[in-house]
């Protein structure tokens, strides 16, 4: 997996003047998993490479986020798309290794 961009929105807001809790979204992805899900429709690709978002809450409490890629696949109308499924568990298991850290 290859993490491609990293935008840090608490860093953009301070050169406003504006105050914001650690907001990053991570821009990631690899070849592997998502030019397959792009033979099943090429329209995924407007949602690819993958993003996640971490952000920080009022309580300090630090959060993931990211948009399953069976929830792609239906938005786009490929549910069945073979390539999801191995797609939805990586990106599972990189956000539960993630978490435990």
């Amino acid at each position: 997996m290859n993490v491609f961009v990293r935008i840090d929105h608490a860093a953009g807001a301070a050169k406003i003047g504006k105050p914001l809790r650690h907001t990053e979204v991570l821009i990631f992805g690899n070849p592997q998993g998502g030019t397959p899900f792009m033979e099943c429709a090429q329209s995924v690709g407007i949602d690819l490479p993958l993003k996640a978002l971490v952000w920080e809450d009022a309580q300090g409490q630090v959060w993931l986020g990211y948009n399953d890629p069976a929830f792609l696949a239906q938005r786009h109308g490929v549910g069945q798309c073979p390539a999801v499924s191995a797609l939805s568990k990586a990106l599972s298991g990189l956000a539960e290794t993630t978490i435990a850290r």
